[in-house]
């Protein structure tokens, strides 16, 4: 039975068993296996690497994994200084877009405040949530580690957190979002985009009250929903300036 030796850095090893973390792996295979399978298998999803050196080579998820390699696996892609460097997948698109599993809709409320492209549906189903995520080169967020290991799917993230402000921490500090921040462009609800709109254009439409305190409206182009610098708005405001805060944290 043949032998390889694997080596998973910094969050990788949140997906390992206690035993196996921060340590090295010897793992016994009798079969012919890419590497992408072989790492897979030990419960690494392939959408969090950007990395892996085997016996000092960089190599892409391709490659046919060997008796007695020495195999390192990152999840940034300047974890280490080598040249040359094999890319395992395109340069993510900028700026970040997003679509989110069934487990997040909070979360995606909050990345729409901050202005981020963000899909969500309760109802999509996996196959939808990898398709959509392949097509249109979003970074697809989940709770299922099982869905980051389709083969389709190219920029992925598994949620760590579980209470929604602080996954929106998370996610702005995984993907560097804090310089990106751009409130009223997106719809809470739907994700379309906002533009201004004339007061007088939608006072039946606003609140009882609403119009002699506010004079400045924005209308979602998309569902029609109008939002105004109101009680909700500060407090999501408040959310937003505490997650920039943390930036370096």
């Amino acid at each position: 039975m043949d032998k390889a030796y694997f080596h998973f850095h910094a969050e990788l090893n949140y997906f390992l068993p206690r035993k196996q973390k921060n340590a090295v792996i010897e793992h016994l295979f009798t079969w012919r296996a890419s590497i992408k399978d072989m790492i897979e298998s030990l419960g690494v999803p392939h959408a969090e690497i950007e990395l892996i050196i085997v016996n000092g080579v960089s190599v892409d998820f391709a490659y046919i994994v060997q008796p007695d390699d020495q195999i390192e696996v990152y999840p940034r892609w300047d974890a280490v200084s080598l040249d040359p460097r094999l890319s395992l997948r395109p340069p993510r698109p900028e700026p970040a877009r997003f679509v989110l599993d069934v487990h997040l809709g909070r979360l995606a409320a909050y990345l729409r405040m901050g202005g981020f492209d963000t899909l969500y549906r309760n109802d999509y189903d996996d196959e939808e949530l990898a398709q959509i995520s392949s097509s249109e080169s979003r970074i697809l967020l989940t709770r299922d580690i099982g869905l980051l290991k389709r083969g389709m799917v190219i920029y992925g993230y598994f949620m760590r957190e579980t209470n929604p402000r602080r996954q929106l921490e998370e996610v702005a500090h995984r993907f560097d979002l804090f310089q990106s921040v751009i409130p009223f462009k997106r719809c809470m609800k739907c994700n379309g985009l906002l533009a201004p709109v004339a007061k007088e254009l939608i006072l039946d439409q606003l609140p009882y009250g609403t119009s002699e305190f506010y004079d400045v409206f924005h209308r979602c182009q998309s569902c029609d929903q109008i939002y105004w610098k109101g009680a909700h708005y500060q407090r999501m405001q408040e959310l937003m300036n505490q997650v920039l805060k943390s930036d370096g944290d």
